[in-house]
């Protein structure tokens, strides 16, 4: 797969304070990257150094296979950015936005018109582009910048917090949006303090803390790394002994509740096959079975929780 960021031992330090500590990743073509932290982790020093607002004190980033600090140019043709609060022109109607957009990424003015007008159509703003800005809920501005960074059709999406402070309707036109750019084929970059939303959206995700990178994977992979310790809850169509389950391969441990087993297992999957090899040797048949993996949230917690002294 072609990575369209490379960040290399990113470093910014503010004083005495090191804000972003040699933090390296690479984000690849087609992907929804969600990038997560507290507060002060780091994740907004990160992304300006990313997209060229801040130059870094020590590394690289390479934006679509351009240096940030040495090809700026180069690279911002190639990405869009949405920030947290918006960047609209108030006194301008969203047309005139739009078309401002346009006139400073060069487009030709039938282009722009064209892109525009798409564009408002598919945030569902097309009937108020000619109303000012001013006059918008934040649902609406937050959906006509997300049409100013895609003006340029660009490769590369960054958002920062996108659905921050949106009402439930704005928040699921926005993801469905996203999802929707993303099955097109653009790539984005996505910082975010919704763990249910990163788990719903994102392929991959780092975790950031007080400036490192203290994990990136995959979502579910996350969940379970967490914990060695496997548990899976099942429960069978007649009684069965505690004693026959817990000698089976693969299970370590077993807890009966209520009419369900839980299982502890140190490998899911042999104690999964397991299972229904027991089942099936016993004439019970499974009526549920379920694998009981921490949440995003528990995995967030634990990876950014400080280590006590």
């Amino acid at each position: 797969m072609t990575s369209v960021i490379q960040a290399l031992n990113l470093t910014k330090v503010f004083g005495s304070s090191t804000a972003v500590d040699h933090v390296s990743f690479d984000v690849q073509k087609g992907e929804i990257f969600g990038f997560l932290g507290p507060n002060g982790a780091g994740k907004t020093t990160t992304t300006r150094m990313l997209t060229g607002v801040i130059p870094p004190d020590a590394g690289t980033a390479t934006i679509l296979g351009h240096d940030i600090r040495s090809e700026p140019v180069l690279a911002k043709q190639g990405f869009g950015v949405v920030p947290e609060t918006s960047n609209a022109y108030t006194d301008l109607t969203a047309w005139q936005n739009l078309m401002l957009m346009g006139e400073l990424y060069g487009l030709e003015h039938a282009r722009a018109e064209r892109r525009s007008n798409d564009l408002l159509g598919m945030v569902g703003l097309l009937e108020r582009k000619d109303q000012k800005v001013q006059a918008y809920s934040k649902g609406m501005k937050q959906r006509l910048i997300l049409s100013m960074a895609l003006i340029h059709e660009p490769e590369l999406l960054f958002l920062d917090e996108p659905t921050s402070g949106l009402d439930v309707q704005s928040t699921q036109m926005i993801l469905s949006l996203l999802r929707d750019l993303n099955e097109q084929g653009t790539t984005i970059f996505l910082t975010t303090h919704n763990m249910e939303e990163a788990n719903r959206l994102c392929h991959r995700v780092g975790i950031i803390r007080s400036g490192m990178l203290v994990a990136i994977d995959a979502p579910e992979k996350l969940k379970t790394a967490i914990d060695r310790v496997h548990r899976i809850e099942v429960s069978f169509d007649r009684e069965v002994s505690g004693d026959l389950l817990a000698g089976i391969a693969g299970v370590s441990g077993v807890n009966r509740t209520g009419d369900k087993w839980q299982i502890i297992a140190e490998n899911q999957d042999t104690a999964i096959r397991s299972l229904v090899a027991f089942g099936k040797q016993n004439g019970a048949v499974i009526v549920s079975l379920n694998t009981l993996v921490p949440s995003l949230d528990e995995a967030f917690l634990r990876l950014t929780q400080e280590e006590k002294p």
